[in-house]
């Protein structure tokens, strides 16, 4: 351990939340960042798919620049011109028509659940529920909690929010048959590809079989795009890849390029749901988040990183392939464009600190998935270098 960590973790004053390795960031460049001792890490984590831009970004940090010198915060009882530039750039770019703007992904979806709840109450319908699904994560909140799949984060914040129903993924069958004949169920709400579940993706035709039977049944679809969306999977938003449109999407993480800023997006059939008083937030859309988000998106667009996440992801997928598919111990390879996730056959937490050990950050996710999220500026060869120092990590922990 090193001696700013240490001094750090014997902090009393912070709460014990987070199991936290041993190492106290100082600053970073591109995909690079430095611990307060000098030691050089590759970021493949990007703050958990939040920094879009990877690290002091040439063209963002002037921007932010200004806007602090401008002004940082100002209350929503006054129009804030960066609000209507980015969300004009959301609604061209998901095809829908209307943003609220919050600080969060956890905010982002606990606006959704609301406004889920007030569609239903709208069309008489006294106890809303929604469907939502194995392994999810949406939040720590209560009400997104209990939307969440993973009963160790819930255990010990009982009684938990009534009105949802729980489903697996990718079976079109089990969603029918656990709604069927209930007049209550209101939208359907899952992430495209589950982030903190496992990199578990939903797949195109399942995407497209959920909104038809949404269609069909006058549900709002709701997917939550905070960890897979903003250009991570090589479209703007991963649903996009299956040629379909949510009713109503959450936005968070890399919006902001580490900024914090979160979003819902609303088509057609939610945009109008909340009217003033029924929703709000005291820091969401200040000026400095919405210019990070105009930044990031501009930049995003003038660099092509689109294109950069879904060829240079490809080409970190194949040389992860390459030396794991099929291996003893390797249960699966997938997620798409910079969003991957190796699953394998025992919980490998302690890759977590092997590989920043090595100079590598990653991290695990249910217990037993290696999760990669680099920043969205990667370069081939940086892919290289991440193949580099953890195929051997894994492959000795494999033989442990």
């Amino acid at each position: 351990m090193n001696a700013a960590a240490t001094v750090l973790a014997s902090s009393p004053h912070v709460m014990n939340t987070y199991g936290r390795l041993p190492i106290a960031m100082s600053h970073g460049r591109g995909c690079r960042v430095w611990d307060v001792n000098g030691k050089e890490y590759l970021d493949a984590l990007a703050g958990i798919a939040v920094n879009t831009l990877g690290h002091g970004h040439p063209k963002l940090v002037p921007a932010l620049q200004d806007q602090l010198a401008k002004m940082i915060h100002c209350c929503n009882y006054y129009h804030v011109p960066d609000q209507e530039r980015l969300a004009q750039m959301l609604v061209e770019r998901s095809g829908l028509t209307n943003v609220f703007f919050c600080s969060t992904g956890l905010e982002a979806n606990e606006a959704a659940l609301k406004l889920a709840r007030k569609y239903g109450h709208d069309k008489g319908i006294e106890r809303p529920e929604i469907v939502v699904y194995e392994k999810a994560f949406h939040g720590r909140s209560i009400a997104t909690l209990s939307a969440t799949g993973n009963p160790k984060i819930q255990a010990g914040f009982g009684p938990l929010v009534e009105g949802f129903i729980r489903v697996p993924v990718n079976d079109i069958e089990a969603l029918k048959k656990a709604t069927a004949g209930n007049p209550n169920v209101v939208a359907v709400f899952f992430e495209t590809i589950q982030g903190e579940g496992g990199v578990n993706p939903m797949r195109a035709q399942y995407l497209q079989d959920v909104r038809a039977l949404c269609d069909a049944q006058d549900w709002l679809l709701m997917i939550d795009e905070v960890q897979c969306g903003m250009g991570r999977t090589g479209k703007w938003f991963a649903h996009q890849w299956a040629g379909i449109k949510p009713d109503v999407m959450p936005l968070a993480k890399g919006l902001g390029s580490g900024v914090p800023i979160g979003a819902v997006v609303a088509g057609p059939k939610a945009a109008n749901i909340f009217a003033p008083g029924n929703h709000g937030t005291t820091f969401g859309g200040n000026p400095l988040a919405m210019r990070a988000g105009v930044e990031t998106i501009r930049i995003m667009e003038e660099d092509g990183l689109l294109a950069n996440a879904e060829r240079v992801g490809a080409h970190l997928r194949g040389l992860l392939d390459a030396s794991l598919a099929g291996k003893p111990g390797v249960k699966d390879i997938r997620g798409q464009g910079l969003m991957i996730g190796v699953e394998l056959d025992k919980p490998c937490g302690v890759l977590t600190q092997r590989s920043a050990d090595a100079g590598l950050l990653i991290s695990v996710t249910a217990d037993s998935v290696i999760r990669i999220v680099p920043p969205l500026i990667l370069t081939t060869a940086e892919a290289d270098e991440i193949a580099a120092i953890l195929l051997p990590l894994i492959h000795a922990f494999l033989a442990e």
